[in-house]
């Protein structure tokens, strides 16, 4: 039952590796706790069930974007069984998720991210080189943790680079020179290994990055480097996106950087940018530095 579905969302709805994992989890802690055996107990799922599995979750202090998440792969469940004819109704039709709580994305000061600043945190070997590399990718860029592991040496030239994003769709993203100077200085690095993929960033071993390896080399730069409390590949990407809007870039043109799907996903990082005009406004104007 469940490996059709996933089948589905792999093949026809071109579902990221990531994202099909998630979704796994997501329907076999459902069906366990509706304590479904096989295709036909679907049948019996019923609006108060589902209900009943929002409660529970958000009593085991699940976050409301976790439970809302969940319940939206739910929808893609039950949209799928309608269609293959197992069900007759949709019980999510009569769901509605808890109310998310607005929160604005972290991200770290401009001044904390300087060249003289970050030059005494990285070493000069090969992992030094490439970790460099990896935070000003994601910094210079903003792109994702899964799109800096796919990227490719193919995908890369001296004035910008490919991104295969969500869904698997391509974006271009124009790069500075420093950074194509960066790429080049690791390329160099990295011919001195015996590397048999395309993946342009590696380990010393010459096998693929994994997400928790980037995701702990990141936490513990940031942690040198800066003074954020929450530490990620991702608020990397959220910087990149708050100090373009703070620097004149457009929202239509963040957006394709992004490669967000619609504008209201780029529209929360004009809520950080208010704040720096904010805290500008009040440094630098006599009646706002009055208290």
């Amino acid at each position: 039952m469940l490996n059709s579905f996933i089948d589905f969302i792999s093949a026809q709805k071109r579902f990221s590796e990531h994202t099909v994992v998630a979704y796994r989890k997501d329907i076999e802690q459902f069906l366990e706790f509706a304590e479904i055996k096989n295709l036909d107990e679907c049948k019996e799922v019923n609006a108060r069930l589902i209900r009943g599995w929002m409660v529970d979750l958000m009593e085991e202090e699940y976050a409301t974007q976790s439970v809302n998440r969940k319940l939206s792969t739910l929808r893609t469940f039950f949209k799928w069984l309608k269609k293959e004819g197992v069900i007759t109704e949709n019980p999510m039709k009569l769901i509605r998720g808890p109310k998310n709580n607005k929160r604005l994305p972290s991200f770290v000061q401009q001044k904390q991210l300087s060249d003289v600043n970050l030059s005494t945190i990285f070493s000069d070997d090969f992992d030094g080189v490439r970790d460099r590399l990896m935070f000003e990718l994601l910094y210079q860029t903003g792109i994702r943790l899964s799109e800096l592991i796919g990227l490719k040496e193919s995908n890369v030239s001296k004035s910008q680079i490919k991104v295969l994003g969500k869904r698997n769709k391509e974006r271009i993203i124009p790069i500075s020179n420093s950074l194509s100077e960066l790429i080049e200085k690791y390329k160099l690095e990295r011919r001195q290994l015996s590397v048999s993929t395309d993946a342009l960033l590696v380990l010393k071993s010459g096998k693929i990055l994994y997400p928790k390896f980037v995701y702990r080399r990141i936490n513990n730069y940031l942690s040198l480097a800066t003074d954020v409390k929450k530490k990620s590949p991702h608020v990397l990407r959220h910087t990149f996106a708050t100090h373009m809007l703070n620097n004149g870039a457009g929202l239509e043109v963040l957006k394709e950087l992004l490669g967000h799907a619609n504008l209201s996903a780029t529209q929360v990082y004009t809520h950080n940018s208010f704040a720096e005009l904010t805290a500008i406004y009040s440094q630098s104007h006599p009646r706002g530095q009055q208290k």
